[in-house]
């Protein structure tokens, strides 16, 4: 029982680097949580975000995600081995859009990664380009 929960508690933490780095722009947080070879893909309003994690890393820094109201929480955490899934909320996410997050996570030589992101933008207005 002390692996699942040590494993749970460091998935968690991993997902913490996503939120704390894209909230923040802080590339260096979101490199430790994602796989390099991640991608990630939704849609926001209309427009497809389906792209290599290297460039979400990019837009992140350019436009972090917390403009004075951003929060997040783990809403589910399922794990099996070295392969895990979990359900991340967003909200306030550049002051009033929420997002759905829906990650993959394996266990890579010992060390948590995201291997994937999938989102889905489930309110609020993005700022104007």
């Amino acid at each position: 029982m002390t692996t699942q929960i040590d494993d749970y508690n460091e998935i968690v933490r991993v997902l913490g680097l996503y939120t704390e780095g894209a909230s923040k722009g802080d590339a260096a947080l979101l490199k430790e949580g994602f796989h390099e070879d991640a991608r990630m893909f939704g849609d926001i309003a209309g427009w497809r975000y389906d792209m290599p994690i290297a460039q979400f890393i990019d837009a992140a820094v350019g436009k972090p995600g917390d403009t004075g109201n951003y929060r997040s929480r783990v809403l589910s955490v399922n794990q099996v081995g070295d392969a895990a899934s979990a359900v991340v909320a967003e909200d306030g996410y550049w002051g009033e859009v929420s997002f759905i997050d829906f990650m993959t996570l394996n266990r890579i030589n010992g060390t948590w990664k995201i291997v994937n992101k999938t989102f889905v933008h489930t309110g609020g207005e993005p700022p104007a380009a």
